[in-house]
């Protein structure tokens, strides 16, 4: 039997449209088989060379964006690649048959015109048409660009839409590859030769990421989509590569947020010869270098903030850093124990077999990462979270390594890289066991310890995300703003996996069995809270703002056990971050996508150096005298930002 698939509805609108179709098919002029219209010019070259081409004929195409007809005569504004262009329509030029076609068109239809260069009486160059061609037919309806495309949700799925609609975005994606071309061009001039290594991997490594796993069917084995370039361009080091680097596509299954997506794009960079410090001087040069080259500027503007990024950039070790922004001195803490007991004294909380320089990274995201919004390096990363680099000679228990963040975010990650193959063994190993701990799969690389022991030169290295890069640079609050086509949950994603009536069937009798299976609630030993005695007057209730919020992303605070971060459309088209303590109860993939209740004019709370701002509403009772929790969910029907009265 052939799979029956669920038939489009369409709009009136829709349905108007598909009906010309079938009538421009019907009289043999089907837009659809035209395969190539002979342009001559664009836009922006008709625009920028009129007194050139004043008089003279040119041939160009693009989206009818807007219209003005006027009886005999009409006005058309066209959109290709590079800008817009007004186009002039008469009846006696183009032929009745043809102006009649015309004004059937509909907004969004892709034209061809011919015609004369000429400047209207308002003093808008122009072309009028001589003859005017339908290349293709819009059978869906733009949206209007401030009332038509509000939800921000659609707008990332449908990004072939916002790019018609809203041009700014297009610069931004625009602004990217030249970014990407800044780049490359600066680390060339460098001598660094670019390449490509395996984005499928035979082994998951322990590093702190879960990785994405797919299986080869000819090998019969699992793979893992690589979660960075790292050791294949060290590899490359060891071969005598003195200077390498791969613009990469990365892919890390973990939780979403306005930073981070699960597929993205780094830079890593590698030099045969060099430590830490002469890759410091390389990223304050090459940042610079890209700023001035893409923004003209190098005092740029990130949500209201000024960001100078002229050099020198200040330098602060990660144990200076915390003294300055939190009075607490690494240096004093004379056990593990102590570093525990002092972190959590002052509300940091660390994990109970936490080292000290666990303990110092936890006070540094608390203290320290809030407060650098000017370009900062942050050196001198102690042992116990820096797997891959090179101990300090004078500081065992510290590292060379680097960190840079700009708009109190991290941008990038620097080593002296290690090459001590012995050491790098105990740490993969240490690794990988904490990994294997948690009850996930990890595996030491041995081809790389392998290649390690072969030699591999003193080494600096340099990984970064591009993505960040082009937020900061394009002004952007969101990486999904960045990114073409951002990673969405489909929109289907709670229907029957399987278009077949059987398949339906089956997975509707499994969902029955799951809930048959879930255990009765015995209400007689739930014990709810005794209601509030005092009445509140009116008013006082009507200062609290609930609105309905869909979840966007959501992911674990780093350091935090109870702690979820939502990323959360409130129906404004900005992002609301609410931190909520309920990591207890769910896991963060399983609310992403999911319609919830949320006070939205609290003021902004710092937590874990995140401001909340926001509460979400959940429903809380006790059962045998623990407490259960269920976050309020209601309809996936009502749109985000209605209001609850």
């Amino acid at each position: 039997m052939a799979e029956e698939f669920e038939k489009p509805q369409y709009s009136e609108q829709e349905q108007i449209r598909r009906a010309k179709l079938a009538k421009y098919c019907e009289e043999g002029r089907d837009p659809y088989t035209i395969t190539r219209f002979d342009r001559t010019h664009t836009s922006a070259e008709v625009l920028s060379n009129f007194d050139a081409l004043e008089g003279k004929t040119v041939r160009i195409a693009g989206r009818m964006m807007s219209r003005r007809i006027m009886g005999k005569a009409s006005f058309v504004h066209m959109m290709d690649g590079e800008g817009q262009i007004q186009a002039y329509v008469r009846r006696e030029d183009v032929g009745e048959d043809v102006y009649a076609d015309f004004k059937t068109m509909d907004i969004g239809d892709i034209l061809g015109v011919e015609g004369v260069v000429f400047r209207t009486k308002t003093g808008e160059v122009s072309v009028h048409a001589t003859s005017l061609t339908l290349l293709s037919k819009s059978l869906r309806v733009l949206p209007e660009k401030w009332n038509g495309l509000r939800d921000q949700d659609m707008r990332y799925r449908q990004r072939y839409v916002d790019t018609i609609v809203n041009p700014e975005v297009k610069d931004t994606f625009i602004k990217r590859s030249q970014i990407l071309k800044a780049l490359r061009e600066f680390l060339d001039a460098k001598g660094f030769l670019e390449v490509d290594t395996p984005v499928l991997q035979t082994i998951e490594i322990g590093a702190n990421s879960r990785s994405f796993v797919t299986h080869h069917n000819a090998l019969d084995i699992p793979m893992y989509l690589r979660i960075e370039t790292e050791l294949y361009l060290k590899r490359l080091i060891v071969g005598g590569f003195d200077k390498v680097y791969e613009v990469g596509r990365i892919f890390r299954n973990e939780g979403m947020d306005t930073r981070h997506n699960p597929e993205f794009t780094s830079i890593e960079l590698y030099q045969a010869y060099a430590d830490y410090k002469e890759i410091m001087d390389l990223v304050e040069e090459m940042y610079i270098y890209v700023t001035k080259k893409v923004c003209g500027t190098l005092k740029i503007q990130y949500q209201g903030k000024e960001i100078n990024m002229e050099g020198p950039w200040t330098r602060l070790t990660m144990a200076e850093a915390v003294k300055k922004y939190s009075g607490m001195d690494y240096y004093a803490w004379e056990s593990d124990e102590q570093a525990r007991r002092e972190c959590e004294a002052r509300g940091v909380h660390v994990e109970p077999n936490a080292v000290k320089g666990e303990c110092l990274e936890a006070c540094f995201d608390e203290f320290v990462e809030p407060n650098l919004i000017q370009p900062t390096f942050i050196t001198d990363y102690p042992v116990a979270i820096s797997p891959l680099a090179k101990r300090k000679k004078d500081e065992p228990d510290m590292t060379e390594r680097f960190e840079f963040f700009a708009n109190c975010s991290e941008l990038g990650n620097a080593f002296s890289e290690l090459n001590d193959p012995i050491d790098q063994r105990g740490r993969f190993e240490s690794q990988a066991a904490a990994k294997r701990a948690q009850g996930l799969h990890a595996d030491v690389d041995e081809d790389y310890l392998c290649a390690l022991e072969y030699g591999m030169p003193p080494t600096g290295g340099l990984g970064f995300g591009v993505d960040r890069l082009v937020m900061l640079l394009t002004d952007s609050a969101s990486i999904r703003d960045v990114l073409l086509f951002p990673t969405m949950k489909p929109l289907n994603a709670s229907a029957a996996p399987s278009a077949k009536d059987e398949a339906k069937t089956e997975a509707k009798e499994e969902n029955a069995a799951k809930e048959a299976e879930k255990p009765a609630i015995d209400f007689s030993k739930v014990q709810i809270e005794p209601l509030f005695a005092d009445y509140v007057d009116f008013d006082t209730f009507s200062k609290s703002d609930f609105r309905v919020v869909k979840v966007k992303a959501c992911e674990a605070v780093k350091k935090s056990k109870k702690l979820l971060k939502f990323v959360l459309d409130d129906g404004t088209g900005t992002d609301r971050v609410i931190l909520s303590g309920i990591h207890d109860y769910y896991a963060p993939e399983e609310l992403v996508g999911k319609t919830c209740i949320a006070i939205t004019n609290l003021p902004p709370r710092p937590m874990m150096g995140i401001d909340s701002c926001g509460m979400l509403i959940s429903a809380v009772h006790h059962e045998d005298g623990q407490e259960k929790l269920n976050l309020l969910m209601v309809d996936d029907r009502i749109p985000a930002g209605a209001k609850l009265y």
